[in-house]
């Protein structure tokens, strides 16, 4: 693997794409995933502001078979993966599915997995190290450390030992504070690829942080072209406005949303809806957010200026 090409190839945008599905027996709908890469990559998001993560939270990983996730990525890859890397959500609590979801992502083409901590139980920094350790040495793929600590906390110092491996390039980083947030923003952003998950865009940019998780890119592609242009520019105070017109909705109506149901991508598919795209409701245990949400989800995206919103 050419560790700096790969890192080069996570730069930019880290967008989950939803798993979409089929309303009447929800099973894959993979014309619609291939309908849906390809519209945002007619978008304007190409390598080096973007890449594409297939079968993360947001891609209801928790509902979906080890053969459905390879399916995923397979039909997303054939799609647009030469003009754009895609990563393979590869989190279960089974080291056999990791192990096997990292050697498909090396055969299909993809640049990385992306894999969090498992769950349910709590894990030492040493179970934890074994775990990442030996999914970087299952395959020749990169591997994007989720720090996902509201599900198993990693401390600092594992991820400095992590990040030594040659085969760990990037690491999407949360922090249950901001001073361990930022901590980690500088520690770790001159040793590999970090990615924002804790809405910092702006402060985290300027320390160094060169991926940012952006969901409105889903339905709304070229603004987030353009808030990766802004901060590669240094125009911070234009993209700190961005965040507030366009970002912030989002998320005030996604934490209302937690409130009726779980998950992530429920939100994504119902915009797609609003702009003429495919969509669907998740998979159960989830609840349909459609009928209750709609509307809102409408004026939010009529408010923020999102083109086609219907």
């Amino acid at each position: 693997m050419d560790r700096p090409k790969t890192i080069r190839r996570l730069t930019g945008c880290y967008i989950a794409l939803p798993t979409l599905f089929h309303d009447a027996d929800l099973e894959l709908n993979l014309p619609g995933m291939r309908r849906h890469a390809r519209f945002m990559v007619d978008g304007g998001l190409r390598e080096g502001n973007a890449c594409l993560l297939v079968c993360g939270a947001a891609g209801d990983f928790t509902v979906l078979s080890t053969d459905e996730r390879v399916r995923i990525a397979e039909a997303v890859l054939e799609e647009v993966g030469d003009k754009v890397g895609i990563i393979l959500g590869a989190q279960s609590t089974n080291f056999r599915e990791v192990a096997a979801l990292a050697k498909a992502a090396e055969r299909l083409g993809a640049v990385a997995i992306q894999l969090s901590p498992p769950f349910y139980h709590r894990y030492t920094d040493g179970d934890l190290q074994d775990f990442f350790t030996a999914a970087a040495e299952a395959a020749d793929v990169g591997v994007v450390i989720y720090t996902a600590y509201w599900v198993c906390p990693m401390s600092l110092e594992l991820i400095a030992r992590l990040v030594e491996h040659p085969n760990i390039v990037a690491l999407k980083l949360a922090a249950p504070t901001p001073f361990d947030y930022e901590k980690g923003v500088r520690q770790f952003s001159q040793k590999l690829l970090v990615i924002d998950n804790q809405l910092m865009f702006v402060p985290s940019h300027m320390q160094g942080a060169r991926g940012i998780n952006t969901h409105p890119c889903n339905y709304w592609p070229q603004w987030g072209v353009k808030l990766w242009g802004l901060l590669e520019s240094r125009k911070y105070v234009e993209a700190q406005e961005e965040i507030n017109r366009v970002l912030v909705p989002y998320y005030d109506l996604a934490f209302e949303v937690e409130r009726f149901t779980g998950g992530e991508g429920h939100l994504d598919r119902l915009c797609l809806e609003l702009v003429g795209l495919d969509s669907s409701r998740s998979r159960p245990p989830l609840r349909d957010i459609r009928p209750l949400f709609r509307d809102k989800a409408r004026k939010m995206l009529q408010a923020c200026g999102v083109p086609r919103c219907k």
